[in-house]
């Protein structure tokens, strides 16, 4: 076990050496957008559901659910339950967006390699030229995944959080 853990290190040190310095940029924002995503699944699947019990337990509680001021009381407490769902989902989506960009970075920082060989070693060093190459192209690749990633998992999540709310303004009748 410890032998396929260690193998599997060196793969991700291989993978992310060709790929130059930005690879490690690319990794740190798609660990926080997933560390976010998931703390969003959880808060969705195992918080609010209680949350939101105990609102419209509140809610059918209440005497009096047809006047002026009760209607305001539920906008109130739909709102938070809003404001709540949607907590940190600004975040992840400018986390998405900005994968790319930082693979883009990442091919920026490989051409300026490439032209630093090409003028150094002249163009006859097609060796070299190939690893600044490769080093252009991993970056945007990487970036281009987890942006991928991101968004199915950011739209599914941002789909289920209006599913759940529109059932809790469901659940709570106004008349």
């Amino acid at each position: 076990m410890m032998l396929f853990l260690m193998d599997i290190w060196d793969s991700v040190r291989g993978f992310m050496a060709s790929g130059g310095d930005v690879l490690w940029l690319v990794a740190a924002v798609l660990f926080l957008m997933w560390v976010l995503m998931l703390e969003r699944y959880w808060y969705l699947n195992w918080i609010s559901p209680k949350q939101h019990q105990a609102v419209i337990a509140a809610w059918e509680a209440r005497d009096e659910t047809h006047s002026w001021h009760a209607h305001r009381i539920r906008e109130a407490w739909v709102s938070q339950a809003k404001q709540d769902l949607n907590a940190r989902m600004l975040i992840i989506k400018t986390l998405v967006a900005i994968c790319p960009m930082i693979g883009l970075l990442g091919t920026v920082t490989g051409m300026i390699s490439v032209f630093d060989v090409m003028a150094v070693q002249g163009t006859s060093n097609a060796r070299l030229m190939a690893a600044g190459i490769s080093m252009a192209t991993m970056p945007t690749m990487a970036g281009m995944v987890a942006a991928l990633s991101g968004v199915f998992f950011s739209t599914r999540l941002d789909s289920q959080m209006r599913i759940r709310l529109e059932t809790l303004k469901d659940s709570m009748p106004h008349h």
